[in-house]
């Protein structure tokens, strides 16, 4: 299988290493912007060698796993310069902008809108590792507008790689992905900024951040060249997360202020069928 992934970053790469476990004998070819990506890419024998677009005519399989801004520009060429062939697919956390972008190119029927769910904090083709997808939920959208035979060729992937597959449309997914992604991610990076901030006059303030603290940070260290766009490309629906979770924040420190804490022992039970929810143990009635 001839295989070229653009952006040989965690994602990417991660995907790259997949295939050269499953499909020893492919070649994979990389494309980066960033001429250290892709030599670092090179020498941990991630890609096979440096490609450009003109290889994409003859490639089986193109993985675009770039910033959803490049995306939404790139996406039209890369289908340009593909084969008939050719599946493409991508990795964005948003899928509206970049579907309604391709909705009409000519190749269309060689798109896979894709959204694996799945990730570190950290970035760069060092970061990627074998096994990244196991067990993660993959979110495809219009598949119908996809050539059947591409999408065996994609999902043969996925299957390999022991994803669950969920089918949804752009608009939803944005929606969705706002709470249980955007949302954290913003959660985290504040959390972060409040802390630093404290800590410029509180030097020890570290010392005493113990493991919960360092789970709730962690998604901080994410980047901001990745995460800027989604925000801006999925502002609505973030804002509106933000708001429905700041009224939570300012509601819980009423609570504290007028000394209610039957009621802020019955908030935090309440949220704690969370574990439930995330294990997929269905709620009783009671729960709902």
């Amino acid at each position: 299988m001839k295989v070229v992934v653009i952006g040989i970053g965690l994602i990417g790469g991660s995907f790259a290493r997949d295939i050269k476990r499953l499909w020893p004998d492919s070649t994979i070819g990389g494309i980066d912007s960033n001429e250290k990506h892709l030599k670092e890419a090179l020498q941990l024998g991630i890609v096979d060698k440096k490609s450009d677009y003109t290889d994409l005519t003859t490639a089986d399989m193109v993985i675009v796993a770039i910033p959803v801004d490049y995306l939404v520009t790139e996406l039209p060429e890369i289908l340009d310069a593909c084969g008939d062939e050719t599946v493409v697919l991508d990795a964005g956390s948003t899928k509206r902008q970049i579907c309604e972008v391709l909705a009409e190119h000519p190749k269309r029927r060689n798109f896979l809108a894709c959204h694996p769910i799945a990730g570190t904090e950290f970035s760069g083709p060092s970061a990627a590792f074998e096994g990244l997808y196991e067990g993660k939920t993959n979110i495809i959208c219009e598949v119908e507008k996809t050539a059947f035979k591409l999408q065996e060729k994609a999902l043969e992937l996925f299957q390999k790689l022991k994803m669950r597959i969920r089918y949804m449309n752009p608009v939803a997914h944005d929606k969705h992905i706002a709470y249980v992604s955007h949302l954290s991610h913003i959660s985290s990076f504040m959390l972060g900024k409040t802390v630093i901030e404290k800590e410029k006059n509180e030097r020890d303030i570290f010392d005493m951040a113990g493991s919960g603290f360092e789970s709730t940070v962690r998604l901080a260290k994410s980047s901001p060249d990745m995460w800027t766009p989604i925000f801006e490309q999925n502002k609505e629906n973030v804002v509106e997360t933000l708001e429905e979770y700041i009224a939570n924040l300012e509601k819980f420190k009423q609570l504290l202020l007028n000394d209610n804490y039957a009621e802020v022992y019955s908030e935090m039970n309440n949220t704690n069928r969370i574990k439930q929810i995330l294990k997929g143990i269905p709620l009783t009635k009671s729960q709902s």
